[in-house]
Order: structure tokens, then C-alpha cells, then sequence
């Protein structure tokens, strides 16, 4: 396996918890995802040299910007810290960041002029030197579709305007490693979209390395190619994003990852066409998946996958098994859709999620009694429950 061009393994103390880091990178978009306190700003800050840890190794293409001894790190090596401006890191702050009394081109011109060339231009080329770091900050403003705000300055710009001119800041020095926390967090659902796109294209175009904070599931599927879940200050799993919403590896993992309706079932039996397992008193049906006759696990179905039923009206086949009747016990209504929750007969309670519109014409007041099905091929099992 070759070398990962970014590797971090860092501890550091926090108020409200201990954070222990270790993740290895190539040229991608790692998304790293949970809930607020988890850790992933501090870990940005580290990696940025924002913030020290307490003890650790951070290196980036084979250059180490920090060591400090510790269990698994270079045991003997002398430590080492890279201060945060040689580090060739661009960050895109949650709030951006923005200089209030500087011009857009201005903001995208300042770190240029911090940078070893921009120094050098500055001081021995005079007018050249500053005609130099207009040019480069004029062609990142356009690379970022916003070379007409030049002159506005962030008071004047929209949200996802000063987004952008952020993002051409922090690409300024021509990063190895770019950093996003939440970059996305004041900027409605179509600008977020065009900046997805944006920051996707240019990490391909430049090769880049991203790390991208959020705790928008929509904002990781849009722009990251693995996904790294942190949870109480801990990794709890890294992987393709796709596969670990699919398959999330411990019950922590599908609670951060927004995943609901988690069941606890022992397998009863096992075959080529189906499994069928026990969850507290119901038989549920499940297609077939590894795990053997005894084993207890937790599985799991979105809400979407369960399905209210008529009962004057034939069954599809998707909807002929785990039917069960249950009791609603709340009702949540949003932007075109409707959540209902619903307690089974053997006590435990399933979330149901479906389009506004539909089932118009069933009685879903709390109290009243629901016949549903949990789709039999939606049931994933998980790992040992």
C-alpha cells in the first residue's frame, strides 16, 4: 500500500472531552461527520496548526508539521511544530472569515503577500510585485465565477458570495491541503449546490487534498468521497459514504448518521432465500445477509421503507410481510412531508416517513390504530447488537 499523503494521529484534551485522532489521506474529499461537540473543528485546527495537540504526529507529503511523543508516534524523535503559515493549508472558516474593511480582491490578495514569492515580490519588485498579486488574486476571483465584486466589500457581497471569495483566499497560496468547516451553513439549498460543484471541480482540477466538516448527510453524499464518522471525541468509521450509511458499523455510528428505527433481533433462521429473525416478541422476514441461527444483531429500516397500510385494499407483494398493527402515538408535519411514530405490539416504537400528500385517506391522529408494514428487502442488519 503507498504511503497516504496525509497522515494524522493526534490526541488533545478538551473542557468536554478527550479528542484522539487518527486519520490517513490521498489525493480525495474526506468528509468528516457528527454531531456538534464532537471534535471536528479542533481537529481542523490541528491539522492547520491552529491549535497543538497534546501529543501526536501530523505529517503531509512526507513533510512533518508536528510531533510531539506518545504511544505510536515516532518513539525518540525530537518533536517538531510548523508554524501555521508555512504549512501551505488553506481553511475556509465556518463564518469566513472575511478582512470587513478589505475589498473582495483585497482579502483574496492578503495571504499572497505572506507567502515566501509574495514577500520576495513585495519588497524587491515594488509596483510589479503588487501588479503580481492583483493579477493572481483577479484570476482566483474569476475561477470562483465572482471577478465582477472586486471592489465590493463583504458587507456588500451575499452569503454565498463571501463564500466564494473565502474559498479563493484560501487557494491563494496554492494549498496542498484544504480545510472546510460547515463552509455551507449560511447559504440556501441552490447556492450550496453551485459551490459543491465548484469546490469538487477544483479538487480534481488541483489535485487537492479536502477535509470537510458538516453534519448535513445531503452536503457529504454531494461532495465527499469517503466519510469519516467522529463521535465523542473518537473515529467510530471511515469509509466510502455510500457503504458505511448502508452498513454502519455500531449502533453510535447509525444514531450520528441520522438513521433511525434501530432493532434489536436475534436470527431464528438462515437460508439461501431469507432470513428471519426475532425482535422482542415479532417475527420479522429479512433477505438473505451473512449471519447465523443464534446471532443477536441490530438491524435497521428508513422510515421511508415503511409502509402504511389499507385494509380494504389488496397487498403488493413489496408489502406481504412483517405486517403489524400499532398505535400512533405522534404526528410531525414539514415541507412536503409527513412523519408519523408508531408503537407495535411488542412495545418498541417505528418511525414512518412518507410524502404529504399520501395517505390521504387514513385516520393518522395520535390514538388511533394503523396496520403498516417494515418492507422486508429495506431490513439491513448491522453488527452484533
Amino acid at each position: 500500500m503507498s504511503q497516504p499523503r496525509l497522515h494524522v494521529d493526534a490526541s488533545r484534551r478538551l473542557p468536554a472531552l478527550d479528542l484522539r485522532v487518527r486519520l490517513d489521506l490521498d489525493t480525495e474529499t474526506l468528509v468528516l461527520f457528527g454531531p456538534s461537540g464532537a471534535g471536528k473543528t479542533t481537529t481542523l485546527d490541528m491539522v492547520a496548526g491552529l491549535a497543538d495537540p497534546d501529543a501526536g504526529e501530523i505529517s503531509l507529503d512526507g513533510h512533518t508539521f508536528f510531533r510531539r511523543g506518545a504511544p505510536g508516534t515516532a518513539g525518540g524523535a525530537p518533536p517538531v511544530r510548523v508554524p501555521a503559515r508555512d504549512r501551505h493549508v488553506g481553511y475556509v472558516f465556518q463564518q469566513y472569515a472575511l478582512f470587513p474593511h478589505m475589498t473582495a480582491l483585497q482579502n483574496v490578495m492578503y495571504p499572497l503577500g505572506h507567502t515566501p514569492a509574495g514577500r520576495g515580490q513585495a519588497g524587491g519588485a515594488g509596483r510589479a510585485g503588487r501588479a503580481a498579486r492583483q493579477a493572481r488574486a483577479h484570476a482566483l476571483l474569476e475561477r470562483v465565477r465572482l471577478d465582477g465584486v472586486a471592489d465590493r466589500f463583504p458587507r456588500e457581497l451575499s452569503g454565498g458570495q463571501q463564500q466564494r471569495v473565502a474559498l479563493a483566499r484560501a487557494l491563494a497560496a496554492e494549498p496542498r491541503l484544504l480545510l472546510l468547516d460547515e463552509p455551507f451553513s449560511a447559504v440556501d439549498a441552490a447556492v450550496r449546490e453551485h459551490l459543491q460543484r465548484d469546490i469538487a471541480e477544483l479538487q480534481s482540477e488541483l489535485g487537492l487534498i479536502v477535509i470537510y466538516v458538516t453534519h448535513r448527510l445531503e452536503d457529504a453524499f454531494a461532495l465527499g468521497h469517503r466519510i469519516a464518522v467522529l463521535r465523542e471525541g473518537r473515529i467510530e468509521q471511515v469509509g466510502p459514504i455510500a457503504e458505511v450509511f448502508r452498513r454502519p458499523a455500531t449502533a453510535g455510528v447509525a444514531e450520528v448518521m441520522g438513521i433511525r428505527n434501530l432493532l434489536s433481533v436475534r436470527v431464528v433462521a438462515a437460508d439461501a432465500g431469507e432470513l428471519r429473525l426475532d425482535w422482542e416478541g415479532l417475527e420479522l422476514s429479512a433477505p438473505p445477509q451473512p449471519a447465523r441461527v443464534g446471532d443477536r444483531a441490530l438491524a435497521y429500516i428508513r422510515p421511508e421503507e415503511v409502509k402504511l397500510l389499507y385494509g380494504d385494499r389488496p397487498l403488493s407483494r413489496s408489502v406481504a410481510y412483517n405486517r403489524f398493527e400499532g398505535q400512533v402515538l405522534r404526528v410531525l408535519s414539514g415541507a412536503g412531508f409527513r412523519e408519523i411514530t408508531v408503537r407495535l405490539p411488542n412495545g418498541r416504537e417505528v418511525d414512518v416517513r412518507f410524502p404529504l400528500l399520501s395517505y390521504g385517506a387514513l385516520d393518522l391522529r395520535p390514538g388511533v390504530a394503523v396496520q403498516l408494514a417494515l418492507r422486508r428487502e429495506a431490513l439491513v442488519l448491522l453488527g452484533p447488537g
